[in-house]
């Protein structure tokens, strides 16, 4: 008997259950005396239970009978305490989640207590209790299906009257917690994801739709500060600011995935809605207003924040109706979405004029005749041609003084006048629009990026099944989508947005045929890429959206393009050849060859190479030492990219298929009497511990570390493109020998005689390799991380001033010789027609050229 009485528990047992049941039962009232009993007895049964709907079904018909749910909602009514009702969300959390048998989860769902405790006053006061609360919403969501889902609502007439979850779990959708956010998308989610016609009609009935008005205010409070963010950042940049903004950008974006998870779930007409809602509460009001005013006077964000916030919404949720009204609102003037309250008596936007707020254009963009205000656009026209103006020119305004545009023209105008971030943003538009499956293609040739290759795709489909115009319009100048067709689309978008939103809306170049439009977009372009103040990489973007609008292959080019493109090319190859007598000509021919690729790869890609959400980030500032070679690496990077887009331009406009490689010539032996022949090198690289012949060599003292002079033999060589300034210490067994200790590159050295001591040599030392060059060295959004680069600085004292002077004109042989056969390299690259020196001939220097005397002097 003794034994028996010692005998353990079987924690497992309907025995063990029975008795946690009674002693729950037992409890009149749970205070700080009896909790921990409670508690346990609480956490205990959760197991048993999920124990037994693995193993024992009578485990829960034990369950089922003594109503242990009941139970669970009577303790929570008469406890005082909080440790209690957090053990109790998190027992029917882990009892909901864990159970298998639907006959169990059918008992659990089909009681009442489940409402009770969803529905139950709890002080959220606490986190931690929310927490728990939130977690037991998710776990109960997770369980609904069509079978489920009914034991959860009261229906009247087949209609619901009342769903506890969905409603508490909505009134937590604006917590200022973001994980009590996320619970609460996810719970909605798996509400919408049930398919019961029950539940579609109920979410999107009224009161209920008020949630999709009330999440699209509180996404547009999140673009504000979003924004907000972003001035702060322009204002007062710090290292947390672009984190700041990142982290609201992944906010904004979450929201819109989540917006598009909920289009997703199948519900009629809910895309629709959010699509309304999104255009009444955010674009309308906010973001298309906002691409003109100035922020300082009434709007409520900036132009390049609308620009990215346009991007995402169109990339993101992926609506037709969304999307084609966003499209034929471009086509509007920006007077139609400017409220009434900012604008002039006569007509003109309070304090905003487009050269007030952006750069004009640089030099390069305005050595034409066109006027400085006006973008001139010359459409070829053909005899058969009725649709396009009778004159050739159609003048697009650009000085944006006045409301009297259109909203496409607006992006024309950032990408032709604006600053870095705003020709950015404006590119990510129009490549967004262009990718967006959803936008019908007749809006596309409306806004005039509607790809060649896609309309005589159209066109020859049309032929084939005997449809449309004749054979003869398929190749003809003016192929396109039917204008009657394209115009009563737009008249019928056009009367939604009036009807509808209550904007009226006006397109005064409805008639214009589109083949003007892609003019527009394709001199914007242009003249995009004639900027000298716009960074390379942007200018590949405008390069990607140009390979986009052109079929391959074929040129769609006017005259004035050609003569613009040609003008800005013979520019930036001067720019080029003077960078062969700059500070990096070693790796002038590496890094060209590499970003040719690199050029080629991001034009042909399927998508810009930049994210929307790089607008709003501040660009990458250069170096502030004009005079260091960290900087002088920095411009020469920048101008061979710009350098590589402008050459692939030329063949692009030609009608030409871009190479793999960079035409560029074959590197050649240096010759027997060189140098380096002399020396015995036949390595690329001299490393320290390189025995070489010191024949040529020049006797030299040089500190490193204060009082501490060394005696080294001086030497400059120069093989092909690489040249190096070698320190090489004696051997003293074999005479006329010497072991390389110390290399530094012979480029950027900038020698200079001292004016008090002939007998001193000073050099610049640069680093051997540009850290930008290296791609571990990028961040995420591909702008170059950080480093500082400090020049060295070598004094070499000779023996005598001859020693010196010939020190001197070895290192200006050998530099020439260096940058002599990168000039060779580089030839083929530029007009073939002519040769390099007629380009440029002040570069081919002699001993008694300017520049020659000019690198003497400089220090």
């Amino acid at each position: 008997m003794w034994l028996a009485f010692w005998r353990p528990r079987n924690r497992f047992s309907l025995e063990e259950l029975s008795r946690l049941t009674d002693q729950l039962q037992k409890v009149q009232i749970v205070n700080e005396v009896n909790q921990d009993l409670v508690i346990e007895a609480l956490r205990s049964i959760a197991e048993i239970v999920t124990y037994g709907d693995q193993n024992d079904p009578t485990f829960f018909d034990f369950f089922m009978e003594k109503q242990v749910m009941g139970e669970f909602a009577r303790i929570l009514k008469v406890s005082k305490t909080l440790a209690v009702a957090l053990q109790i969300l998190q027992t029917v959390s882990i009892m909901i989640q864990n159970l298998r048998s639907e006959r169990a989860l059918y008992h659990i769902f089909s009681t009442e207590h489940v409402n009770y405790l969803i529905t139950y006053p709890f002080d959220f006061r606490n986190e931690e209790l929310l927490s728990y609360y939130i977690s037991f919403l998710r776990a109960i969501s997770g369980k609904l299906t069509k079978s489920t889902v009914p034991l959860l609502m009261k229906t009247e007439n087949n209609e619901v009257v009342s769903f506890p979850l969905y409603i508490e779990a909505i009134q937590l959708a604006f917590h200022e917690e973001s994980m009590v956010r996320i619970a609460v998308r996810a719970v909605t989610l798996n509400v919408y994801h049930v398919g019961d016609e029950c539940v579609n009609r109920y979410v999107i009935s009224t009161p209920m739709a008020d949630y999709f008005s009330n999440l699209i205010t509180y996404f547009r409070k999140r673009c504000i500060t979003l924004d907000e963010r972003v001035s702060e950042s322009v204002k007062n940049p710090t290292p947390e600011s672009n984190s700041s903004i990142l982290a609201a950008v992944d906010e904004i974006e979450d929201s819109l995935y989540y917006f598009s998870d909920v289009i997703s779930s199948g519900i009629p007409d809910l895309g629709k809605l959010i699509a309304e809602k999104m255009l009444q509460l955010l674009i309308f009001p906010l973001l298309f207003p906002s691409l003109r005013t100035d922020p300082a006077n009434g709007a409520q964000i900036s132009a390049t924040t609308s620009l990215y916030l346009l991007c995402c919404i169109v990339r993101i949720l992926k609506i037709k109706n969304l999307a084609n009204t966003i499209a034929v609102a471009l086509l509007c003037l920006l007077e139609a979405f400017t409220p009434r309250s900012e604008m002039k008596q006569n007509g003109n936007i309070f304090g905003h004029s487009f050269t007030q707020e952006n750069h004009s254009l640089d030099k390069e963009a305005l050595d034409t005749k066109a006027d400085n205000q006006l973008l001139k656009i010359t459409v070829p026209t053909s005899p058969s041609s009725s649709q396009i103006h009778s004159a050739e020119d159609f003048s697009l305004q650009h000085n944006c003084s006045g409301p009297h545009l259109a909203l496409r023209e607006v992006l024309l105008s950032y990408i032709v006048h604006g600053d870095e971030i705003k020709v950015l943003g404006s590119l990510n538009v129009l490549a967004t629009l262009l990718q967006t499956k959803e936008l019908d293609e007749s809006m596309l040739d409306a806004l005039g990026i509607l790809p060649q290759r896609k309309q005589h795709k159209k066109l020859l489909l049309q032929a084939l099944v005997g449809e449309g115009p004749d054979e003869e319009q398929l190749f003809s100048p003016e192929a396109g989508v039917s204008e009657d067709g394209v115009n009563s689309q737009i008249d019928t978008y056009l009367q939604t947005i009036k009807d509808q939103y209550g904007w009226s809306c006006s397109c005064i170049d409805l008639g214009v045929s589109p083949r003007v439009h892609r003019f527009q977009v394709v001199d914007a372009l242009v003249s995009l890429f004639c900027r000298s103040n716009i960074s390379a990489e942007t200018l590949w973007d405008g390069g990607w959206l140009l390979r986009q609008l052109l079929p391959y292959s074929e040129a769609e080019f006017s005259s004035h393009h050609r003569k613009l493109l040609k003008d800005a090319y013979k520019n930036c190859s001067a720019c080029l050849l003077l960078e062969v007598r700059g500070v990096w000509p070693d790796l002038l021919t590496t890094v060209l060859t590499n970003e040719w690729r690199k050029c080629k790869k991001a034009i042909e890609a399927s998508s810009p190479q930049k994210e929307p959400k790089c607008v709003l980030l501040p660009p990458p500032k250069f170096s502030l030492d004009v005079e260091s070679s960290f900087s002088s690496g920095e411009r020469m990077y920048e101008m061979v990219k710009v350098f590589v887009l402008r050459h692939q331009l030329q063949i692009f406009s030609s009608g030409g298929t871009l190479p793999d490689q960079p035409p560029v010539n074959c590197p050649t032996d240096p010759p027997v009497n060189s140098r380096s022949k002399t020396a015995g090198l036949d390595l690329t690289d001299p490393k320290p511990g390189t025995e070489i012949s010191i024949v040529d060599a020049v006797p030299c003292r040089i500190a490193f570390e204060r009082g501490k002079e060394r005696h080294f033999f001086f030497l400059a060589l120069s093989r092909g493109a690489s040249g190096w300034i070698l320190l090489i210490e004696e051997q003293p067994i074999r005479k006329k020998r010497g072991v390389v200790r110390v290399a530094a590159p012979l480029a950027g050295s900038n020698p200079k005689i001292d004016d008090k001591h002939m007998k001193w040599l000073h050099l610049r030392i640069r680093p051997s390799s540009l850290p930008f060059l290296d791609p571990s060295k990028f961040d995420v959004f591909g702008n170059p991380k950080p480093k500082a680069l400090i020049d060295g600085r070598w004094t070499l004292a000779f023996r005598d001033e001859a020693s010196c002077q010939s020190a001197f004109s070895m290192i200006l042989e050998e530099i020439d010789l260096q940058t002599n056969e990168v000039e060779r390299r580089l030839k083929p690259l530029f007009d073939l027609s002519r040769p390099v020196d007629e380009l440029v001939p002040s570069l081919h220097v002699t001993e008694t050229s300017p520049l020659r005397t000019k690198m003497e002097v400089s220090s």
